[in-house]
């Protein structure tokens, strides 16, 4: 008799292939040793469109809706039935008396595999091949421990239900947006919020409005204080006069010495997002190449939202740290204390423990491998040494001085022992990383309390506060992991958006639906993604609903939801989604009236942070209810023989001013160069001129 084995992709059938002694390749599938070995590619079997549970549904119109399934139907995809096809034949083969599901160990791994069982009406006993590593042990050793399918019944549950979930979500808000705005308009359970908060970052930036502030420095000798964030100029000068010339004095200095913990291991999110911060990988790029890397064994499973490895592992991290030190380099001159009590916590893995290499770095040749490939093994042989490394050891010193009633302050800090540092220090010369730099020792002179400062120096110096910056994939993903709530506790159960498999694929999807553009690092709002954030409901693009929705299916893995109750809760958000939102007024729809005819956005409204296009007579606001927009012509340009351009209004926009050559000056008829100078009252846009020193009116 045969066993069956099940694996998600070709090349990961090819491995398992190899260790279980099934040499003799077939069509579709290996075979040998008492084996079957076939394979997926990716989902062969998914939900089925609209117009198959009925033809009227084929034309999209708003009456039909909502679209509620009474019997979900599934279809195998057109262009993967031949292997669908290979795997049925094999399921009922007279000598197979048993199935082992080998797909990814995860929620979708588990989906992948069960929709073709029930798809191909397979009734035979299937076993569970459980692993976090591809090396040839780990493989042998899951084959050994086989579990029993029906284990992962809850998690089918939560994987077949977050389908079900994503479709009636998708299918409706997409018909329904569509439909009403006469516009592809694509709403997503995942897609949606999270453009939302780049959506909302974007309006931050360009709403803000920036404050001039002061900080007054006072200056002895070697000794410099500070007295900072002083938003009131008159109060400034006030304490800047005050203590000019005056005696100050030490009021206290507090020594501290302070521990730097070492950072956890990563988990998928957190690789993610050093990857793009080190090297400027996507999200989508660092998954594949992690993945890639899982393939050939050299690290453990990826798709992984834990970040510590569980007590049976202790051996196998303690001779990580050593393979790592001697594959790398970093033992030649680095500390070699290390404590693998710092990454152990049974109770915080669940499937999967954080990502580590494997032994395979001491065996295989890693000068093969790609630049992305040593770039990502490298990050995590280094996150691991920085886990387990000693506490950074800091001293801190704290002075605060009074003068003329006025307390000023200085805060030192010095080194005493680098610990797990030095590791990310080497790591960082070696990249010669353009990452912001360890913080160099600040000395503060000895100075003791009661001392007195005579002859002190004291200026002031003006600064603005700063707009919020705009996401990367870094910060984004930080976001999507808390739902953009940025007061997480960072050891409590996370509620987010999407799990770290589907993140990165999710951001991918903006990109191509052109809602995002990518420009370096970061991520930018299209006018298109503005423009159906701008219209949608707060129930739709809620980060804190969707997260929840996440939360359930998350408990509902652990058997504490019900798929039943779950998915009436979303049947009733759609039907609700579809009482509320009736018609728009002909005016609304044609919010995107600009966009189909390939209008080009020239700048941001100062007003309310809408797109601004270009007009026959004026460059106007997007919104309809934000009366904004500069005329191209004035009868004050006018008299000066000049009329708004768009390079002109770009600048208007951006910079708030444009500098003009060429103004004629009707008093004495020559020409003159000023820079234009917008000022929004509100209700009107005016103009005024400022000479520079070199722009004098002729």
């Amino acid at each position: 008799m045969s066993k069956l084995v099940i694996a998600e992709k070709p090349s990961v059938g090819m491995a398992l292939a190899k260790v279980l002694g099934a040499y003799q390749r077939q069509d579709g599938y290996m075979e040998g040793s008492g084996y079957l070995v076939s394979w997926c590619v990716g989902h062969l079997v998914g939900l089925s469109q609209p117009d198959a549970y009925d033809e009227k549904y084929r034309k999209w119109r708003r009456e039909c809706l909502p679209i509620i399934p009474e019997q979900w139907r599934w279809e195998v995809a057109s262009d993967k039935k031949a292997q669908f096809k290979i795997l049925k034949e094999l399921m009922f083969r007279s000598d197979v008396d048993e199935i082992i599901c080998a797909t990814d160990a995860g929620r979708e791994g588990e989906l992948i595999f069960r929709l073709v069982y029930y798809q191909a009406g397979c009734k035979k006993p299937f076993k569970r091949l459980w692993i976090s590593s591809m090396e040839d042990e780990a493989i042998k050793e899951g084959f050994g421990n086989l579990r029993e399918g029906s284990d992962y019944d809850n998690l089918y549950e939560a994987a077949l239900s977050r389908s079900k979930a994503d479709w009636l979500v998708g299918i409706n808000g997409t018909r329904l947006f569509t439909t009403l705005y006469d516009k592809r308009l694509t709403v997503g359970r995942v897609q949606t919020p999270t453009l939302a908060m780049v959506v909302e970052r974007n309006q931050q930036i360009t709403q803000f409005q920036k404050q001039k502030y002061f900080n007054i420095h006072l200056k002895e000798d070697n000794l410099e204080v500070h007295k900072e964030k002083i938003f009131d100029e008159k109060e400034a000068k006030r304490i800047q006069e005050l203590c000019s010339g005056a005696d100050a004095f030490v009021k206290s200095v507090v020594k501290t010495e302070k521990n730097v913990n070492p950072p956890k291991l990563y988990d998928l999110t957190t690789l993610q997002r050093e990857s793009n911060r080190y090297f400027g990988y996507t999200a989508q790029k660092t998954l594949d190449i992690v993945q890639s890397l899982y393939e050939q064994k050299l690290v453990t499973y990826p798709r992984t939202d834990s970040q510590y490895l569980t007590e049976d592992m202790k051996d196998t991290a303690e001779n990580m740290v050593m393979a790592v030190q001697m594959a790398f380099g970093f033992g030649d001159f680095l500390p070699k204390d290390y404590d693998v009590n710092r990454v152990i916590n049974n109770g915080k893995v669940t499937d999967h423990h954080a990502i580590i290499p494997t032994a395979e770095i001491q065996k295989q040749n890693l000068s093969k491998l790609s630049q992305g490939e040593r770039d990502i093994l490298l990050l995590i042989s280094q996150r691991l040494l920085c886990a387990t490394g000693e506490k950074q050891k800091v001293s801190e010193t704290e002075i605060k001085v009074e003068c003329a009633g006025e307390e000023f302050q200085a805060k030192g800090r010095m080194v005493l022992d680098m610990g797990w540092k030095a590791y990310e220090m080497e790591f960082r010369s070696r990249l010669k990383s353009k990452q912001k730099a360890e913080p160099k020792d600040s000395i503060i002179p000895l100075v003791a309390e009661g001392d007195v400062l005579h002859n002190a120096v004291v200026s002031a110096t003006e600064h603005y506060t700063s707009p919020p910056k705009p996401y990367t994939e870094d910060t984004l993903l930080s976001a999507m992991e808390t739902a953009g709530n940025e007061d997480f506790d960072e050891d409590t159960e996370k509620k987010g958006l999407g799990t770290p498999a589907t993140r990165a694929s999710m951001i991918e999807k903006l990109v191509s639906s052109r809602y995002l553009e990518r420009k370096g690092k970061q991520l930018i709002p299209t006018d298109a993604g503005i423009n159906l954030i701008d219209i949608l409901p707060e129930k739709v693009k809620s980060a804190k609903m969707t997260a929840e929705w996440e939360n359930a299916l998350m408990e509902m893995e652990r058997g504490k939801v019900r798929s039943e109750k779950f998915l009436a809760d979303i049947d009733e958000w759609v039907h609700q989604l579809i009482r509320d939102f009736g018609e728009v007024s002909e005016e609304e729809k044609k919010r995107f009236a600009s966009e189909r005819k390939g209008k080009e956005q020239i700048g941001i409204c100062p007003r309310c942070g809408s797109p601004v296009y270009e007009g026959e007579k004026n460059f106007y606001c997007s919104n309809r209810e934000c009366k904004f927009c500069i005329w191209k012509e004035t009868k004050w340009l006018s008299g000066m023989k000049k009329k708004v351009t768009k390079k002109m209004a770009v600048s208007l926009l951006e910079k708030g001013r444009v500098s003009v050559n060429g103004l004629y000056s009707q008093k004495t008829g020559r020409n003159f160069d000023a820079d234009l100078v917008l000022e929004d009252t509100g209700e009107y846009v005016n103009f005024k001129l400022v000479f520079s020193n070199n722009k004098k009116k002729g």
